[in-house]
């Protein structure tokens, strides 16, 4: 469920409480949640994500991304969390794919290559190129 990208990061679809504790006993260090609140009825409470991660001993962060595109608030809430997260990220929305997006955005606001950030996107089955012509450009 849990695709990697790079050692630092990996993405999924919505995850459920139980699901962060198979987060912790994989290494992860943060959960970030890029998915807003009521995005779809059924959807758990990002709360009660927070409050797993909490007990399980993880970081939790909440950047979430609506349909409508991402911010550079967005872009520069990820770059901080990622930058403050000692150790693997598994950061989530509904299919992983804002979640693989913004990573890029902000790989890319920091200057890693966009050529490589597309081959480790599409190595965990996402295609960035709908924003290739973003990374970087700040």
């Amino acid at each position: 469920m849990f695709r990697k990208i790079d050692d630092s990061i990996s993405v999924s679809p919505q995850i459920s409480v139980e699901d962060v504790r198979a987060a912790a006993d994989q290494g992860f260090t943060m959960i970030i949640n890029n998915r807003p609140e009521q995005e779809e009825p059924g959807q758990p409470a990002g709360d009660d994500i927070r409050e797993a991660a909490r007990a399980a001993g993880l970081a939790y962060v909440a950047i979430p991304i609506g349909h409508g595109g991402f911010s550079a608030n967005q872009v520069d809430a990820m770059r901080d969390a990622l930058a403050n997260a000692g150790g693997p990220v598994l950061a989530f929305c509904r299919s992983g794919t804002r979640s693989t997006f913004v990573w890029a955005l902000a790989k890319g606001a920091d200057g890693e290559d966009p050529e490589l950030l597309a081959r480790k996107a599409a190595g965990a089955g996402y295609d960035i190129s709908p924003i290739k012509p973003l990374l970087g450009a700040r």
